[in-house]
């Protein structure tokens, strides 16, 4: 015989410390880093600059250049770890009459019509495999474009979207800068340990440990920095690269890009004095985006089962939602792009549901 199931206090006892417990464990990749980085600044600073260098010009060079790569370093990485995720905006939740609507309809072409009554003045121009609305039924809201629920990065015990990806990729820039100083002034004194010529002192064992980490980093962090610099000048999200974009009439996985340079200022802002800071200067609000695909034929009515066509030279037909001001701007540079129909609200900010996230995690 089956034995009875727990309690309701015990099973919610249990599933409230493998929660913890699971807390506790994503901290640990961060503590490891963190470790890592402390034991580099003691190695680097006490046991190569003051106890090993003897020139003071040298000395005084690298200290200097040490501690600028290591505060970006920190800077960065704190930004990327506790900046919170951005969430979708109150107008993207269903009006209590139209989630009522959505309960009474049966699944199919009535719940849709339901969605596209309440998407019609919303900024979304993507669609599911099935040309529908996307809908969550979890959060009980219409999906922003490249929304989703969120996955935790191993790296920095956080979600990595829209409100972070900058420092996220600046965290991942001056990471890689000070493993490679780190590597490069530290150099000749690690071919000194191979040839004896280090004074006998606990200074060669990190010497040594300190090279042999920073050139492991070095080649680690450049791959993963330079994907998401690809990344970053295709405007794409990693989902995005796996799986393509659809719009309402064709899938198209360059759909978001409006070339390299506005695709860089999409990410760093049009201020380029606070592109190399940890300060958030990224356009728009994480709920809408520009795209490279134009409404020029508003009166073409949609065709079904289009999704996989490859036509380059058809219309097709997208809404012509309102974007927020920072993102519009970007589309009135060339003439072929068409402009907002409606300004929003500038800088606007979603605050409603904690459980869906821009989609650019690692």
């Amino acid at each position: 015989m089956a034995a009875p199931p727990p309690p309701g206090g015990a099973a919610g006892a249990w599933g409230g410390g493998r929660r913890r417990c699971q807390r506790v464990l994503y901290w640990v990749p961060v503590l490891f880093i963190s470790s890592i980085l402390c034991w580099s600044y003691y190695a680097y600073v006490t046991q190569l600059c003051l106890l090993t260098m003897t020139n003071i010009g040298e000395k005084v060079v690298c200290l200097v250049a040490y501690h600028i790569f290591f505060m970006l370093f920190v800077w960065s990485y704190w930004k990327t770890i506790f900046t919170l995720p951005m969430n979708p905006s109150k107008e993207f939740h269903l009006s209590y009459s139209d989630k009522e609507s959505l309960e009474r309809e049966p699944r199919g072409e009535s719940q849709q019509e339901v969605l596209r009554r309440a998407a019609k003045d919303l900024p979304i121009y993507t669609r599911t495999m099935s040309g529908a609305i996307r809908y969550c039924d979890r959060c009980r809201l219409v999906k922003p474009d490249r929304c989703h629920h969120c996955s935790v990065c191993d790296k920095v015990n956080n979600c990595v979207g829209f409100s972070n990806y900058k420092f996220f990729l600046l965290f991942l820039a001056y990471s890689l800068l000070y493993c490679l100083f780190i590597a490069a002034t530290d150099l000749q004194y690690f071919i000194k340990f191979w040839t004896n010529d280090l004074p006998d002192t606990q200074a060669k064992f990190h010497i040594m440990f300190l090279f042999f980490a920073a050139a492991m980093f070095s080649v680690s962090l450049s791959s993963l920095f330079g994907y998401h610099c690809w990344l970053v000048s295709k405007n794409k999200s990693t989902l995005e690269v796996f799986r393509a974009p659809i719009f309402r009439h064709r899938t198209d996985k360059n759909g978001f890009s409006l070339g390299f340079s506005k695709n860089l200022r999409q990410v760093f802002g049009d201020e380029k004095k606070y592109w190399l800071l940890p300060v958030f200067s990224s356009l728009g609000d994480g709920c809408s985006f520009p795209t490279c695909l134009v409404n020029q034929d508003p009166e073409q009515a949609s065709t079904p089962g289009g999704l996989n066509s490859t036509s380059k030279n058809e219309n097709h037909l997208f809404p012509a939602k309102p974007l927020r001001d920072s993102q519009s701007h970007l589309l009135t540079d060339t003439p072929s792009w068409s402009e907002t129909s409606a300004k929003a609200e500038k800088g606007k900010v979603g605050m409603s549901n904690p459980a869906l996230t821009m989609e650019n995690e690692t």
